[in-house]
C-alpha cells in the first residue's frame, strides 16, 4: 500500500548514479523522480503524500546538508537517506541530529538503501498521519465558543467545575453545560483525552 501512494526522490549531480538508483528503486516497485541539483527539487511542489529523499551530500551550490536545513525549517514531511561518496562521521552526525534515517557510505547495498527508503517511507507516512490527526483536532476546536474555549483551557489546567465557575465569574450549572458541550465537540469522554488532545495542537492551561 506504501508504495502505491508514496513517492521516492532521487537528488545527485552525477546522471549515472541518479539513473542506477532509479532503476534499483523501480524495480522495488517504487515511483522514482530524479533531480540533479537541490535548487530543481526545491522548484517542484511538495508532493502531498509519504515520500522519501534520497540525496547525495555533496552537490554544486547548494549541498545536501544545507538542502536538509531548508527542509526542516519548512516543516516538510519527506524524510532524507543521505548517500556520500565523501561523508565523514560529523557529517553523519549532523544529518541523524536533523532527523536523517539514515547515512548511507559508497558504495552501499542495494539492500541496505531498500531497507532505508522503506524506513523513510514508513517515518513519512506517520508524520502525514498525525498532521492530520491535528488538522481535525484544530477543525473541531474551532466549532467552540469563546467561552467553551476558556472552559476547555481552565479544565485542563485542572480546575474543578466550581472553581471554573468562580474564575469566571458564572454559575455552576453554566459551566456543567459549557464543559459537556467541550467534550462533546471534541468528541472525547474524559478529562485525561481532553489533555491528551489539548497537547497534540499546543493549547496551554489557563484562560
Amino acid at each position: 500500500m506504501i508504495k502505491r501512494t508514496s513517492r521516492v526522490f532521487v537528488v545527485d549531480d552525477d546522471s549515472s548514479v541518479r539513473a542506477g538508483l532509479a532503476n534499483l528503486l523501480e524495480s522495488d516497485d517504487y515511483t522514482v523522480e530524479t533531480f540533479a541539483g537541490a535548487a530543481d527539487y526545491l522548484a517542484k511542489p511538495p508532493f502531498p503524500g509519504p515520500a522519501c529523499l534520497v540525496l547525495d551530500v555533496q552537490l554544486p551550490e547548494l549541498d545536501g546538508l544545507a538542502l536538509q536545513r531548508q527542509l526542516v525549517e519548512r516543516s516538510r514531511l519527506e524524510q532524507i537517506v543521505f548517500i556520500t561518496g565523501h561523508g565523514d562521521i560529523p557529517m553523519g552526525i549532523e544529518a541523524m541530529k536533523r532527523g536523517a534515517v539514515d547515512f548511507l557510505p559508497k558504495p552501499f547495498e542495494d539492500e541496505a538503501l531498500l531497507n532505508a527508503v522503506w524506513q523513510a517511507l514508513a517515518r513519512s507516512a506517520g508524520k502525514w498521519q498525525m498532521r492530520d490527526e491535528v488538522m481535525q483536532i484544530r477543525m473541531r476546536i474551532g466549532t467552540l465558543t469563546p467561552r467553551e474555549s476558556q472552559v476547555l483551557r481552565l479544565v485542563i489546567a485542572g480546575l474543578l467545575n466550581k472553581q471554573i465557575a468562580a474564575e469566571l465569574g458564572a454559575a455552576l450549572r453554566t459551566i456543567k453545560t459549557h464543559r459537556g458541550r467541550v467534550m462533546h465537540k471534541l468528541g472525547v469522554q474524559s478529562v485525561a483525552e481532553l489533555v491528551r488532545l489539548a497537547q497534540k495542537v499546543g493549547i496551554a492551561p489557563g484562560q
